[in-house]
């Protein structure tokens, strides 16, 4: 069991556990930061399908690995406790919004080389620079929630929950990952380099957040259940508010919408067959 091979690895620390899925879960970020190296202009169709796939990860996992097991598990069937986490949590990105206005996840303006010239760099424009550092800041922000679930989830002490979620979120990091690294590039950051370190950037914040996650249900066990539902809120607004209004604009909902539900379908299979 898969569950079994990983306590054999890291130990049973909860703590520990946190620390390793925020590793993971950056790591995978860092894979998708560091696809821009072989696919330098990925279309508006690819990144519209697979940030959709990355929403319906999140959708699911909300559900499965957070809201049902908080109210099931670990709040005895009251679901007050989950659910105002989840109003937490969804106000929390929603404030944040104010900090970090509306930072959509594709830029706008212009988004390739040109054509001519499809090896070189956009020249720096001030405007869209401003943009993209806006961008980085708002998916710093929503890899927040990303971390802390992580954390909360093998805070728990439940493995077969935390594993699923961390492969899902780190999975669902990928096409984010990528998502930065090309906003980068098309801000007119005149080295891949520069792009990926702003991918990686924007996911080095979940490491500590799955520790202080882990750390913060193993000592107050009685926050787990507000937690879970904070972490779900947080993931299901970025989904409604962010992920799918733009992957819904230029012309490629079916692809996005797709993608949504083929990333929900990956989501509930690793739920079930690791679960």
């Amino acid at each position: 069991m898969i569950a079994d091979q990983f306590s054999a690895l890291f130990g049973t620390n909860p703590v520990v556990h946190g620390l390793v899925g925020g590793l993971v879960i950056a790591g995978l970020n860092l894979l998708g930061a560091s696809l821009v190296f072989v696919w330098r202009n990925p279309s508006d169709r690819a990144m519209d399908g697979a940030l959709g796939f990355a929403a319906g990860v999140m959708l699911a996992a909300s559900f499965t690995s957070l809201i049902i097991p908080g109210i099931e598990t670990y709040s005895n069937g009251n679901p007050l406790p989950v659910l105002f986490g989840v109003a937490l949590g969804a106000l929390f990105l929603d404030r944040s919004d104010v900090l970090v206005p509306h930072a959509h996840f594709l830029l706008s303006g212009r988004r390739r080389a040109d054509a001519a010239n499809p090896g070189d760099d956009l020249p720096v424009d001030d405007e869209r620079l401003a943009g993209v550092v806006l961008f980085i800041l708002a998916i710093t922000l929503h890899n927040m929630p990303e971390g802390l679930a992580v954390g909360v989830g093998f805070g728990s002490g439940d493995l077969s929950t935390a594993i699923p979620l961390m492969l899902a979120i780190g999975i669902q990091n990928i096409p984010e990952g990528l998502a930065v690294s090309v906003a980068a590039i098309n801000a007119g950051l005149d080295k891949r380099f520069y792009a990926v370190f702003a991918g990686v950037r924007s996911g080095v914040v979940e490491i500590p957040l799955a520790v202080l996650g882990a750390y913060a249900v193993q000592t107050v066990s009685t926050l787990l259940p507000y937690a879970m539902g904070f972490a779900a809120g947080a993931m299901l607004f970025v989904i409604s508010d962010e992920i799918v209004p733009e992957t819904h604009t230029k012309g490629h909902e079916r692809v996005a919408t797709l993608g949504t539900i083929f990333g929900a379908i990956v989501m509930l299979y690793l739920d079930i067959s690791l679960g």
